[in-house]
């Protein structure tokens, strides 16, 4: 699901693909595959959506306080279904 960040995020796919995309809805059209060696910025407040295949190891780095806000709060994985 759609999500923002208070901060810039950065990523580095160290294995695997990550797909990234932006928007206000979940498009898997919309998504850009970074391989392994990639690196990712979504700027603070971009609206953006992110996924695997398979087995993909991240690496996230960017400035703190750190928080995920997603765009409808139904589609947020913490709260569990």
């Amino acid at each position: 699901m759609p999500y923002t960040h208070p901060k810039d995020e950065r990523v580095t796919v160290i294995s695997g693909t990550l797909y990234l995309g932006t928007g206000e809805k979940f498009d898997e059209k919309m998504g850009k595959a970074l391989p392994a060696g990639s690196y990712g910025r979504t700027a603070s407040g971009m609206k953006h959506f992110g996924w695997v295949k398979g087995e993909t190891v991240l690496q996230l780095h960017g400035e703190g306080p750190w928080a995920v806000e997603y765009l409808d709060p139904k589609g947020d994985p913490r709260k569990g279904k």
